[in-house]
């Protein structure tokens, strides 16, 4: 079973309210949202919503997303943090997604991995605190851009807040299988990240200064299922013993078309069924 979330972010360029996307989202058989941070702190002057007002309407908020710093003042993170497992209780959330600083595995020297898997081990106590769990995503030009870089630093900070959000097409984009991933980081995975690509020359789309900008260039994304990695395979890979939470992940235009279809799409598959043309 599949617990599918959309990302707010996905309509970072649109003027879309909360209360328009949880009424899309349940509309479209969607189970939760992935709140970006950014988006959580512009609702803090709306209390009324809120994780008991998600349930209401058959929702949760699956995961909040943000970014902490791994450089520059401790106090400055943690102050963050702070502010991230306030919005998360408010919200009724218990993961907090993050990447594992700003510098590919291959070009971090010993000191500065040092130095990343203590301040991430501090991040992981003031979250277990707080009820929360620290999510690091799969992600390149980070210290867990590939499989074997992710699970050193799960066993380098060694904490039991420590989790994975496992972003499928960045495993692959690192040559690397993401069935493989799943298997050998099962325990760690708390959270999935669900998008697609026509080719693989396209990739950089998903570059960070891209897909931030609303004039940034969107060639290559496409639904889940019409790319060139085949998530009908990777869905029905999944063991069915366990409830998967995943959330689509879509940057491109029309998102309420493209997001509700592949969340059809999705169900049909994990029914059996072939996924339409």
């Amino acid at each position: 079973m599949i617990h599918l979330s959309l990302c707010t972010i996905s309509f970072r360029h649109h003027l879309v309210s909360m209360p328009e996307l949880a009424t899309f989202a349940a509309r479209a058989g969607l189970d939760g949202i992935e709140l970006w941070a950014a988006h959580a702190r512009s609702l803090r002057n709306q209390p009324a919503l809120s994780g008991r007002w998600l349930k209401a309407m058959g929702l949760q908020v699956s995961m909040l997303s943000d970014y902490l710093p791994f450089s520059g003042p401790a106090k400055d993170g943690q102050t963050t943090l702070t502010q991230l497992c306030e919005m998360a209780n408010h919200w009724d959330a218990q993961k907090l997604r993050t990447f594992a600083g700003q510098k590919a595995s291959a070009d971090t020297s010993a000191l500065e991995l040092q130095a990343l898997v203590s301040r991430l081990k501090d991040y992981c106590t003031q979250a277990h605190e707080s009820g929360c769990n620290l999510l690091i995503e799969t992600h390149p030009n980070t210290q867990a851009d590939s499989i074997q870089a992710t699970l050193d630093l799960i066993n380098a900070v060694d904490h039991p807040a420590l989790k994975v959000n496992l972003d499928v097409l960045h495993i692959w984009e690192a040559h690397e299988d993401p069935i493989k991933a799943w298997h050998l980081m099962a325990p760690y995975i708390h959270h999935l990240h669900f998008k697609n690509i026509s080719k693989r020359q396209h990739l950089a789309a998903f570059a960070p200064a891209n897909v931030y900008s609303a004039a940034g260039s969107r060639e290559g994304m496409v639904p889940l299922f019409e790319g060139a990695y085949d998530f009908a395979t990777f869905i029905q890979t999944l063991p069915q013993d366990r409830v998967h939470s995943a959330s689509l992940e879509w940057f491109g235009h029309n998102p309420q078309a493209i997001i509700a279809e592949d969340c059809h799409q999705i169900r049909r598959v994990q029914t059996g069924r072939l996924c339409e043309a």
